[in-house]
């Protein structure tokens, strides 16, 4: 489980940067790397957008940590 854990935050982590350098900047880095909504670039989107949901559920685990 703490794999998967690392690994979704790595991938809410790079959605997090891709966002802020769409706003910053107007850059797509996914789009850029993989083309724009090609099936990669929409696996790699799909990914970050799974890892997010699942991310939701640190917060739960943070309350029953302390």
């Amino acid at each position: 489980m703490k794999v998967l854990n690392t690994i979704v935050l790595v991938l809410v982590i790079i959605g997090a940067l891709n966002w802020g350098l769409i706003a910053l900047f107007s850059f797509d880095l996914v789009a850029w790397l993989f083309g724009n909504m090609t099936m990669l670039s929409r696996l790699v989107y799909g990914l970050v957008g799974l890892a997010g949901l699942w991310a939701i559920t640190f917060f739960t685990r943070l309350s029953i940590d302390k």
